[in-house]
């Protein structure tokens, strides 16, 4: 073991501190070395900058905080003017920015709601405009009905009238009206009445004229012949039905009291 191991070994470890800085930190003068710095060995170089050492417990001394100068004040002031006047203007552009998407959005709405207002316009003008023109060729579907039942629609004519009939069905228009179907007042046109005791309900019996509408439309109603229920055998003597008592008082008005003849027109009949 060398010299400097056992030496060493019997002094305890201490705390260093070299300062190599070549300027002085508090006059920024350079610094003279006391000695020749020589790179022979490396005690030669530590020993060329180790200053004293410091005091037991002691690793440095706190340096003093300057005193503020009046231009750092008045630049802290600016700076703070500067924070209040950027948050003001960050909280008027948040609220014009709220504003606008307000707008935006209403306007947004505005269009959607002008939008599907046009497009239903221009729906019900389209559908208006075709039911215009559909009225105006029924009077031809009419007489192609009486040609055909008559018999006289065959051959060339034939195919002719059911491609009308095809392509007025492809536009929308559908024919109603035939035997048996209930009586509608809102679609049926009632040109006879009278009584059957094979109906439940008023019925159509007989169809002068087809009806027909387009796109839930009417555009003409269908003239049909009407058959009501018939009345019990004993409501005329009970004063059952309303048909019965009405007849047999315009009776009693019309001939002194007395009732009214079997068979006899009491002008509130039904047609039969």
């Amino acid at each position: 073991m060398s010299e400097r191991d056992e030496h060493d070994a019997e002094e305890p470890s201490r705390v260093v501190i070299r300062d190599k800085r070549r300027f002085d930190p508090e006059t920024g003068e350079p610094r003279q070395p006391s000695e020749p710095r020589h790179a022979a060995t490396d005690d030669a170089e530590d020993a060329e900058y180790i200053d004293e050492a410091p005091e037991p417990g002691v690793l440095f001394e706190p340096r003093r905080k300057p005193a503020p100068s009046p231009g750092a004040a008045a630049l802290q002031r600016k700076l703070a003017e500067l924070t209040t006047e950027l948050k003001q203007a960050k909280t008027e552009h948040e609220r014009e920015l709220a504003e606008l998407t307000t707008d935006l959005k209403r306007d947004r709405a505005e269009y959607a709601n002008y939008r599907k207002r046009v497009e239903r316009d221009r729906a019900a003008a389209a559908e208006a405009g075709t039911g215009a023109v559909l009225a105006g060729l029924l009077p031809v579907l009419d007489n192609l009905d009486r040609a055909r039942e008559h018999g006289d629609l065959t051959g060339a004519f034939k195919a002719v009238a059911d491609q009308i009939v095809d392509t007025l069905g492809r536009l929308g228009l559908d024919a109603f009206g035939a035997k048996g179907d209930p009586f509608d007042p809102m679609i049926h046109e009632a040109v006879a009445h009278l009584t059957s005791t094979e109906v439940s309900e008023p019925t159509c019996v007989e169809v002068m004229r087809v009806g027909y509408r387009h796109a839930d439309r009417l555009l003409r109603p269908a003239l049909v012949a009407v058959a009501d229920p018939e009345a019990p055998a004993g409501g005329t003597a009970g004063g059952g039905t309303t048909g019965s008592h009405t007849g047999s008082e315009a009776g009693k008005s019309g001939n002194g009291g007395s009732p009214a003849a079997p068979g006899e027109d009491t002008g509130e009949g039904s047609v039969r």
